[in-house]
Order: structure tokens, then sequence, then C-alpha cells
């Protein structure tokens, strides 16, 4: 299982490097979002993102069809990018976990945590990044840029 206070830059670096498809979960069509400008970042680095907002279906983000919740959306989802409050966390990690494929990674924003759900999704064979940007990992590992 993975240290969660300490990510080797190796890690972080594989999984942005080798994930295709991101669905985020509490997209925003809010500019002033940092869901929004995440998703926008992402986007203009090759990134297939896929907005999840049940508020929002319906919609489109940045250009994106926004789905209501993950099984919804028609297609593999390589990382579960978490924009939401650490008490949601377990929620996204039991729909990620009925999910098949199994989505790769989890990935939760800064100040977003929750243990014991980084444990249960590691148990299934999923990694988990927590407390992380990868609008902020990308150019301080200095790819996809």
């Amino acid at each position: 299982m993975q240290d969660h206070d300490y990510y080797s830059d190796d890690y972080i670096r594989d999984i942005l490097l080798s994930v295709k498809t991101i669905a985020l979960t509490g997209a925003s069509p809010k500019e002033v979002r940092p869901s929004y400008t995440v998703m926008q970042f992402l986007l203009a680095r090759g990134y297939h993102v896929i907005p999840v907002n049940p508020g929002q279906v319906g919609r489109t983000i940045l250009g994106q069809k926004v789905y209501a919740k993950l099984a919804d959306i028609p297609e593999r989802i390589d990382m579960v990018d978490v924009f939401r409050n650490s008490s949601a966390v377990a929620g996204v990690v039991e729909e990620a976990l009925a999910l098949r494929p199994l989505p790769r990674v989890i990935w939760t924003q800064l100040g977003v945590w929750d243990e014991t759900a980084a444990r249960k999704a590691e148990r299934a064979g999923i990694e988990v990044v927590m407390n992380r940007c990868p609008a902020i990992e990308i150019p301080r590992l200095g790819f996809r840029s």
C-alpha cells in the first residue's frame, strides 16, 4: 500500500503519463472554480476529461458532455479526479469500484483526504494519490506542457 504522506516523482509521473481518460467529479461550469481551471489545463495537455456533476447533466463544460455519475460514462475511465470534499471520497470510491473495468487511479485534489477509502481502492488494485493537483504536478515534473 502506498504511503499517502509521500509520493515519489516517478509514481506521480508514471500515473500522469499513462492515463488518458479522466473523469472529473465535482466539475463546475464556473470559470473561477478550481475544477474548471484544472479541467481546462488537462484538456489543453491532451487528456480526455469527462465532467461529472449531477446538477449539470444535459449541459457541457468546456465542450465536454456532463454525466451525473461515473456509471453513466459510456467509456473506460483511466483516472477519477475527485474535486469534492473529503466526506464524499468514500462514495466516489464505491462508484469507481462498481465500474468494469476498474479505473487505474483515484486522485483527490488538494485538501481532499480519506485514508480508509484510499486503502479500499488500493485493495482492489487501484492506485491512489491524495491531496495533490495534476495541474501543479505536470509543470513541476516538466512534461505535457
